[in-house]
């Protein structure tokens, strides 16, 4: 199961002690939304499958970059644009997907 110095070694900044507990704090919100999404389905327990928990990993990594959401930031003529979690990706999807129950 992903854990938050998973989350930073993505990142590439494992030893990075802040950005570690930002990671923790926001594992267990994407692994909820995760359960959520399929219904608890690819869950053991506690334990989400190896692909949900590719899942968890990328979408907290995003979260965990940027835990305000910010689009973009302006200092003098220093501007950075920003990832946003604004849903999943469509990698994310196409796993997402293969679990959730859907009407028929």
């Amino acid at each position: 199961m992903t854990s938050a110095g998973d989350v930073a070694a993505l990142l590439g900044r494992g030893d990075d002690t802040d950005l570690v507990a930002v990671a923790g704090q926001a594992l267990p919100i994407v692994t909820a939304q995760v359960r959520g999404y399929t219904r608890g389905r690819g869950f053991s327990g506690d334990q989400p499958a190896a692909d949900l928990d590719t899942v968890i990993l990328t979408s907290t990594a995003r979260l965990a970059a940027n835990p305000e959401n910010l689009r973009s930031e302006k200092i003098g003529d220093y501007e950075v644009q920003r990832q946003v979690v604004d849903g999943w990706t469509l990698p994310e999807l196409a796993i997402l997907n293969r679990y959730r129950r859907r009407a028929r």
